[in-house]
């Protein structure tokens, strides 16, 4: 089994690393093999565009999505993005780690979104929820918060918690197919003294291990939306 983790966190010593390496260890004890890719480690460049190819099918307009497509089937994504693209496709179970910004993930794993998630790979026109191009594996999402736990309850002042994910929740890793799990959330991580910090690593270990009896959330059906276009590359519905 192939795991990939995805962290975006700029502090090498922050909590969020020590979520990471206890997701790590929990994977590997069960039998995972585990890629890490370190986002701000690796100094990852969250703008897409022409950069993203070594040759262009149409210099003098940007179609990005034409542009991925164009460059999957001709080998012509740069090693970088052609490198996570691969263990993107590889993994079984992907985790995206990082701290919840502005309701939303930090721009270099929204760009890692933008970069890496390749049209005609990734994604297609009609290859979309239950018949999306990544449909059996497993996504969740580890991230943590500056509120406490009350404000994003039914009537907390910030939302529902998977409210404010639902665009990566459902946009992006339900859109492709995936088995979206509930996310595991900290909440008012910079507010918690070492023993809480302790608890909530042993409550995400247990998490980790116990993928197997978590509910999977629900997820629209392009069957249920006969309205939405089909094109050349729908998969076939297993």
């Amino acid at each position: 089994m192939q795991a990939l983790l995805v962290y975006a966190h700029p502090e090498p010593q922050a909590f969020n690393a020590a979520l990471r390496d206890v997701a790590i260890k929990a994977l590997q004890a069960q039998g995972y093999a585990v890629e890490v890719s370190d986002l701000y480690a690796m100094n990852f460049n969250p703008v897409a565009g022409r950069g993203d190819f070594t040759e262009s099918q149409n210099p003098e307009i940007l179609n990005l999505s034409l542009e991925q497509r164009h460059a999957a089937k001709n080998g012509t994504l740069i090693p970088l993005i052609a490198q996570q693209l691969e263990s993107l496709q590889k993994a079984d179970l992907l985790i995206l780690q990082f701290p919840l910004w502005w309701f939303g993930m930090p721009a270099i794993l929204k760009g890692w979104v933008d970069r890496v998630f390749i049209s005609g790979v990734v994604y297609g026109r009609s290859a979309q929820f239950e018949l999306g191009k990544f449909r059996g594996k497993r996504a969740l999402v580890c991230t943590t918060t500056g509120a406490p736990e009350v404000a994003f309850g039914p009537n907390g002042i910030n939302g529902e918690i998977n409210h404010l994910l639902m665009p990566l929740l459902r946009g992006v890793l339900g859109f492709t197919g995936m088995t979206v799990l509930p996310p595991f959330v900290g909440y008012a991580v910079p507010y918690l003294g070492e023993d809480a910090r302790k608890e909530m690593l042993i409550s995400y270990e247990s998490y980790i291990k116990n993928l197997e009896l978590l509910t999977p959330l629900s997820m629209p059906k392009l069957s249920d939306h006969p309205e939405m276009p089909t094109g050349n590359d729908r998969p076939k519905a297993k």
